[in-house]
């Protein structure tokens, strides 16, 4: 058929059974414009579909091929390296190429393609030398490594102080130096918005204001798309960006660095629900390019890829961090506090809250932290302490102005409230949010500043004038010389969340608090209000996240969850999910629970099925076998496939 006359084209169609590329004849008049990782329009099943071209090649198993209907662009938007990676995270969470390649290739802005690109100009990845990932045990070695164009693979535990060792912005752009000094690329990934204008503005003084790009949804489609050109087109060798970047066409990619895995933005909110974690390290397996994930906390996921010694830890010993950090104490933890406030173990917050808050004024702001925003978050029954909910919607009732609980969606209950539970009609406010406690803070120290910050409400920085500052969680002001201490509140409201993932992410919070503060040598204190024997906060007082993953992990293993298993579930109509487990062929050993309602939807449920690790690439493809019969005999009933996910 004549030289690379046959493209294999990725169209653009979700539907499992036709998961796979297509060949078609190229055209005379398309062969120069005909590249790979071009957009394409072919004919598919009678309509024009969009596609990508994966290959070309010379010939092709079918005798009678469609031709190309047109070539979108030529600009190869789709390189073979991200390609595979699609295929690879595809595969990973049993879903379609057609959505992962949506989510790693911006839409097309025609006039930004067209337009002559900005000058970007090089980084200089001499200056300044590294002072932050040099003052842990092995990372020197890691910089060398990245220096002489090795691909290390290390876990960064990040000492919580919001200087020096727990530098971490400057850490990453040590790293990144390193690798730009070998001659690759490297690409930073942050998990929101407020992360990556940090760390572009310490970049931007590093390297240079132009030498890098930001890549990032929240730029808007034509300077992301002109971000993602700039990388594709190899103008610049250094992106940052949040999640939708894991997927930048950096050429020669020697890094990919991502900070705070445990983040819940990470988790991609689109079919089939990725996380950038498993992006970043499915990229380096495909690619063979160094991996830095770092955090000031650990999540199992990690502590498993360190276990198995496919991640290298880099960090400080707890007593080293002890040194090194602000000093961490329980409110009420010994008898002598006790003596002084009988009631500190069952206030919300015991005097010993305001004496550290006095001391700590005379030297600096105090941050408190409050898990929940708002006045009154939630109300619950005074007698079983169940969570009040709306006898309409069942969806928690909050506290109004007025002192009258209502539904957010229905308003104010019709009929006086009584609960299901136990029948009681009287109410209590168990956590107060962050409007309310900031007015009883400031009763209880009347001309002191007292500021609030939430996510409605954010505040970027505070300075260093004495303040209280009251935060709900990832919306905590930076302070410009540190905290000179901080209060956690509430912790209760954190740890008993219904969620698998409580703890660790209670703990995950906690240290980005306590990476606020200065450290103890110029006097800064965290003082946490709650239960000692809790297992988290006895790790926080250690500031030992790394052995509360490891013990974490275990638990998890003896319990069958993820990541000590692969658990895979199923969500749909009830009867559609009876049908689903009569036919799915599920490898021997695996174990599927259910279907059972859900109760967030009248009719819907969801099927679980988990299995060993070992087994759980069989069950994915069984999984995908299903979606595949499925949409090929056109059986009605949608359903939604979670390959581990991040909420259980």
């Amino acid at each position: 058929m004549g030289e690379n006359r046959v493209a294999r084209v990725a169209v653009d169609v979700p539907l499992a059974h036709l998961d796979r590329p297509f060949d078609y004849r190229v055209p005379e008049a398309l062969v120069d414009q005909a590249v790979v990782g071009a957009r394409v329009r072919v004919r598919f099943a009678g309509r024009l579909r969009d596609g990508f071209i994966l290959e070309l090649a010379e010939t092709s198993d079918r005798a009678e091929l469609l031709s190309l209907h047109t070539v979108v662009s030529p600009e190869p938007v789709l390189t073979p390296a991200v390609a595979r990676l699609v295929r690879a995270v595809a595969d990973h969470y049993a879903g379609s190429f057609s959505d992962v390649v949506r989510l790693a290739v911006p839409p097309r802005h025609g006039l930004t393609e067209k337009a002559d690109p900005p000058a970007y100009p090089p980084a200089d990845p001499t200056q300044p030398g590294a002072t932050v990932l040099t003052g842990y045990p092995t990372g020197s070695a890691l910089l060398t490594a990245l220096r002489d164009g090795r691909s290390p693979r290390a876990a960064w535990t990040v000492a919580p102080r919001p200087d020096g060792l727990g530098d971490w912005k400057a850490g990453l752009l040590e790293a990144a130096s390193a690798t730009l000094d070998s001659g690759r690329s490297a690409l930073l990934l942050v998990p929101d918005a407020r992360d990556l204008k940090r760390l572009a503005e310490r970049a931007t003084a590093r390297f240079g204001a132009g030498s890098f790009v930001t890549l990032s949804a929240e730029s808007g489609p034509a300077a992301r798309y002109r971000a993602f050109l700039a990388a594709s087109r190899g103008l610049v060798r250094l992106v940052l960006g949040t999640r939708s970047a894991g997927f930048a066409p950096l050429p020669n990619l020697g890094l990919v660095a991502l900070w705070d895995d445990g983040d819940d933005s990470w988790a991609e909110p689109r079919a089939p629900y990725p996380h950038a974690r498993e992006v970043a390290v499915l990229r380096a397996h495909t690619s063979g390019c160094a991996l830095l994930v770092g955090a000031h906390s650990r999540t199992a996921e990690v502590q498993r890829l360190v276990e198995r010694e496919w991640l290298v830890p880099l960090g400080l010993s707890p007593a080293q961090a002890r040194g090194a950090c602000a000093v961490v104490r329980v409110a009420a933890d010994g008898e002598h506090a006790l003596d002084r406030d009988p009631l500190a173990r069952v206030a919300r917050v015991p005097h010993q809250v305001f004496e550290t808050i006095r001391s700590a004024l005379a030297i600096g702001p105090v941050l408190i932290a409050v898990p929940r925003a708002g006045y009154h978050p939630v109300v619950a029954c005074a007698g079983c302490r169940d969570i009040a909910t709306c006898p309409t919607c069942s969806q928690p009732l909050v506290d109004t102005a007025g002192g009258r609980p209502a539904c957010r969606w229905c308003g104010p209950p019709l009929q006086p409230w009584s609960c299901s539970t136990c029948g009681g009609h009287r109410l209590r406010t168990p956590v107060a949010g962050v409007t309310r406690t900031t007015e009883e803070f400031g009763k209880a120290f009347p001309g002191t500043r007292v500021v609030g910050s939430s996510a409605e409400t954010p505040i970027e920085v505070v300075d260093d004038r004495p303040a209280i500052v009251l935060a709900t969680p990832g919306a905590e002001p930076i302070a410009r010389f540190g905290y000179a201490a901080a209060v956690l509140l509430d912790t209760g409201a954190l740890l008993r969340r219904p969620d698998l993932r409580a703890s660790e992410e209670a703990l995950r919070r906690w240290l980005a608090v306590t990476a606020l503060v200065r450290p103890a040598d110029e006097g800064g204190t965290v003082l946490v209000v709650g239960e000692a024997s809790e297992r988290s906060l006895q790790a926080l007082v250690r500031l030992d996240p790394v052995g509360f993953a490891g013990r974490e992990l275990v638990e998890r293993s003896e319990a069958g969850f993820p990541p000590a298993a692969k658990l895979v579930t199923i969500e749909g109509e009830l009867p559609v999910l009876d049908e689903v487990r009569v036919s799915l062929a599920l490898p021997s050993g695996v174990e599927a629970q259910g279907p059972f309602a859900t109760g967030s939807s009248e009719g819907l449920g969801r099927l679980t099925v988990r299995c060993s690790l070992a087994q759980g690439a069989a069950l994915v493809s069984a999984i995908r076998t299903l979606l595949a019969t499925r949409a090929a005999a056109k059986v009605e009933g949608p359903l939604r496939v979670r390959v581990d996910p991040q909420v259980i």
